[in-house]
Parts: C-alpha cells; structure tokens; sequence
C-alpha cells in the first residue's frame, strides 16, 4: 500500500491549450529516441464510433448522432481479459497525443492491455457539425459534461463490441486530458477503475489559487537556469515599453523583425502576448530531447533560450533571437522558415493567456475558456519578467460575451468536479513535473493511499506519458515505474473482484 505523503520521485530510487493545431505526422511515431526503439513503435488503426449527439436533452437534437474518431491499438491485448487504457483526448487532433504519449503502450505491451485513444468532441475531425461547428448555436454542445458522457458511452459499447465486458479500465491524460481522466473517475466510478492524470491543473483552472502563479512559474524556469537570462528577459520588456511610451513603433519593428510596425496601444498589448508566449511554450516543454510535439523545439529549450538571450549586448533583438526559436525566425536558432513575425497570424488572443493555438481547435479551446475552464492568469513584470498583462474576470467576461455571447460561470469546475474536495475519491495518480508551469495548478501532495501525488524533479509538461528515451533523467524513469506499479495494483484488485 502507498503511504498518503507526496512520493518525489527523484528520490525513488532510494525507496514514468491550448495547443496549436499541426498537421499530423503519422510516419513519426514518438518523434525521439534511438533507432531500434522507432522501429518497434506500436501501431494505432483509425476508427470511427457512432456517437450520442446530446446525451443531456432529448428534445434538442432527438437521437441524432456524430461521428467521434479513436484510434485502436491491441497488438498487446490478452482479448477478453487485459485492462483496456483508455485516454481521455483533449483539446486537440487526437494523433498528436497518441504518438506523444508511448509510455501508454509501454505499459500495453507489459500488461497485455488494449489501447483506445479518444477524440475530444470538436477537435481534430470529432466535429458534430462539420465546418459550421463553431457557429452559434452548434458549440453549445461543447461541455466537459457532454465530452465525459461521450467516453463513458465509448468505453461501455466497445467493451460489448470487443467482448471485454468485465475488463477493467485505466484513464490516461495529460493536462486539460488528465483533467478530464480525474473527472472521468469521479463521475463514473462504475466504469473507471482508476486515472493516471498527469500535468492535470484541476485546481487553477477552477479559480483556485493565486492567477499570478503561472507566469511566475515560467520565470522560474529561466531563473533556476540563469539569473542572468530572467533579469536579461526583464530588461528587454522594459526597453520595448519605453519605445513604447515614447512611439518609436519603427524601431520595434526594425530590433524585433516585425512584418510591420505597430501602431497603437491594441498592437502593443498583442505583442506582448506573442512574446510572452514563447517563453510559455519553452518551459512547458523543456523536454531533455528534442520534439515536434505543439512546436518543434530542440532539446533543452530554456537552456538554448538563456544562451540565446545572453549572446548579444542588445536585449531587444536577442530576445527577437529567443522567440524565434518557437516562432520560427531565420535569425533564431537552426535555419527558421520566417524572414518577419506577423504577430497576429502566430499569435491569436483569446480567454486563455497561456495561448490557444491557431486554427479549429483554438476556437474550441476559446469557448471552452470562455464557459466553464477558469484560466485568469497574468503577468505583472514583479513576480515575472514578462510586463504588465491583466487578464480578470472582467476582462474574460467581456471578451467571451464579444465573441460568444456567453457569460463564464466561475466556480463551476469547482461545483461540478469537486475543487479541491477530493478526499472521498479514490485510484487516481496526480503526477507533475517541476520544470511544468502547469504544475502548481495540480495535486501535489498525496491526499490518501490511493489518491497519489508524484512530483519529477526534472520534469516538463507531461514527461513521464511520453515513450521511453535514452535522454530521460532518472526522475521521470523512477515515475513511471512507480505509476506502473499502482495500475499494476489497481488492475489485480479489479480483476480479483470480478472473477
């Protein structure tokens, strides 16, 4: 039995949003990793369910349906026996995480369990209502409720279809997905044995917390690299905001590489989000290897960030430099597809000050931040290095009734899916990665034998669901062993029950 104290898992070896829209890339399955570990990467085979349109009102749609994509894997599967590993997709094309998130496989081909990867409705090609899916009224059936309902119908019928009616199931997710597994437990208990929820910020996003803890963690990341990187950051805010004040728009333009010059306070604010973007998607994935996961990023990027940053005397076309290691610029890092930044083409505003991402999946993403996912967080240019950005209540109210005409409920995850009441829950693994800006918003003290926090000291957004490498650090290997060991554990106790 596990003791209900935080398990840190760098130490166990002494005892494994909003998201840009890319396009997928099937023929590189687990994108790092060494040759013989490529070769044997598992295999997903598309499908399509025939799902519940409205599982909530019978008048409004009748029995109309949707056609909600998964991908199947059971080349592992002891059929009618294994565990089924169900992960609950999230805000994106459901292939991106499936060859993102290996150590799911792993554990498939070890516990001879079937692995089914769902589509979060509205994302990827699970769009109920084709293109016009994000016309008013058609995304009101965009809920947590409605997309929850879709996997608990899923899993029920397929386990018919696939003769494993008394197979137990284990959810994965990670981040708004590991959100979705926790609540996945707790409603529907009678069909999820257990969650492994990773990089999941249950509680932030329910307005619990300070909103100044993100971006105070982003900075930390650069900081614990180089002091000298955070304050060189710092100053370069600060000498954009003089120009600012003084309107040198044209030379913005010129030290930044902008495709053109910005010309009021709107302009100004949106590149202060472009740039302060980068740096959020840096330390969200400061993975040890690089990766085409979200970005393509190369390994380390906060290290090559702060080298970049403190490479040059000018602060403001060094951190130009820096963000073009996200955004692709030619004087950044590698040879950059861009020449210029076209700040609002690769940077949409929207409710989540963290990034949306771009194209169909950042509106699904906007109306779920506008709706029941609290995401108030902001920058202040004190407790971060980035510059004075607000993003309150107000502020999403207004931008959400503009775009939506819509009101956010605040406090409705934390009514809906219990807040940080959990301690009547039970089988869920929280796990987070220091490196992860995210982390803070999660569970990170254990709060009973089996709900379980493990904390990886060097780990980035989700680490520990990403496949086997040869560059892991030892945290992120003692994790998953660990994680291994409670399913392990999870699954015998259901299959004793049940036969």
């Amino acid at each position: 039995m596990i003791e209900p104290e935080e398990f840190n898992a760098v130490n166990a070896r002494h005892f494994g949003p909003r998201f840009p829209q890319v396009p997928k890339q099937k023929e590189e399955k687990f994108q790092s990793g060494t040759a013989a570990h490529r070769a044997s990467e598992p295999k997903f085979e598309e499908k399509y369910f025939q799902q519940v349109l409205d599982h909530f009102n019978f008048n409004s749609h009748g029995d109309n349906t949707y056609q909600q994509r998964y991908l199947k894997q059971d080349q592992y599967w002891k059929k009618g026996y294994g565990p089924i590993f169900f992960y609950t997709g999230n805000e994106g094309d459901i292939w991106e995480f499936a060859l993102n998130s290996g150590f799911i496989s792993e554990l498939a081909s070890e516990y001879h369990a079937l692995v089914i990867f769902a589509e979060h409705r509205y994302y990827g090609r699970s769009l109920p209502f084709g293109n016009s899916s994000f016309e008013l009224p058609n995304i009101g059936l965009l809920t947590i409720e409605q997309a929850l309902a879709d996997y608990a119908v899923m899993i029920t019928e397929l386990k018919k279809q696939l003769g494993a009616p008394d197979c137990p199931v284990i959810v994965f997710g990670g981040s708004y997905g590991g959100m979705l597994s926790v609540y996945m437990r707790l409603k529907y208990p009678n069909i999820v044995t257990g969650a492994l929820a990773a990089s999941a910020p249950i509680l932030s996003t329910a307005g619990l917390g300070d909103p100044k803890q993100f971006f105070h963690d982003v900075t930390a990341d650069f900081e614990n690299y180089s002091s000298d990187c955070a304050n060189s950051v710092r100053n370069a805010f600060l000498q954009i905001e003089e120009l600012a004040k003084r309107q040198e728009y044209q030379k913005i333009r010129d030290e930044l590489s902008l495709c053109q010059a910005p010309s009021s306070d709107k302009d100004i604010h949106q590149l202060y989000g472009f740039l302060r973007n980068a740096f959020t998607l840096m330390a969200m994935l400061d993975y040890p290897y690089s990766v085409s996961f979200i970005k393509e990023l190369p390994a380390n990027p906060v290290k090559v960030a702060c080298e970049t940053m403190l490479n040059k005397t000018d602060l403001v076309k060094a951190l130009r430099d820096t963000v073009g290691i996200v955004y692709n610029l030619t004087a950044s890092v590698g040879s950059g597809k861009f020449t210029c930044y076209d700040i609002y083409t690769l940077y949409v505003e929207c409710a989540d000050p963290t990034g949306c991402g771009l194209g169909f999946d950042s509106l699904a993403w906007d109306y779920q931040a506008c709706t029941e996912v609290d995401l108030c967080y902001e920058s202040n240019g004190v407790t971060d290095m980035f510059t004075f950005l607000p993003f309150t209540e107000q502020d999403r109210e207004k931008h959400c009734m503009e775009k939506w005409g819509v009101v956010p409920r605040p406090g409705w995850l934390k009514t809906q899916f219990w807040g940080d009441a959990l301690t009547s829950a039970t089988n869920i693994i929280f796990s987070n990665g220091d490196l992860d800006p995210w982390a803070n918003g999660g569970v990170r003290k254990s709060l009973s034998p089996s709900l379980i926090a493990i904390n990886i000291a060097d780990g980035a957004h989700h680490l520990d669901l990403r496949g086997s490498n040869p560059a892991d650090p030892d945290s992120v290997i003692n994790a998953r062993k660990m994680e291994s060991k409670i399913i392990a554990e999870w699954v015998k106790k259901k299959e004793t029950n049940v036969f």
